[in-house]
């Protein structure tokens, strides 16, 4: 469900440029950051780069289970 929430002009620029540039929406990639920021709070150990890594992997499509022979 969409909700209405009130940012900064200073972010909502920041995240125009980004979003231009990487192909999404405003709204779609104040979203990547969210989950970005998500992910590092929840890992601080992780490098950046591994949160992209997980992030590219979340969307993968499932194949099914690997199953060992």
């Amino acid at each position: 469900m969409p909700v209405n929430v009130k940012l900064s002009e200073t972010l909502v620029e920041k995240a125009r440029i980004s979003a231009q540039a990487q192909h999404r929406s405003i709204p779609e990639q104040i979203e990547f950051w969210s989950k970005i920021g998500r992910i590092a709070e929840d890992n601080p150990d992780l490098t950046f780069t591994l949160v992209q890594e997980i992030l590219a992997a979340e969307l993968e499509p499932t194949v099914g289970e690997y199953v060992y022979l």
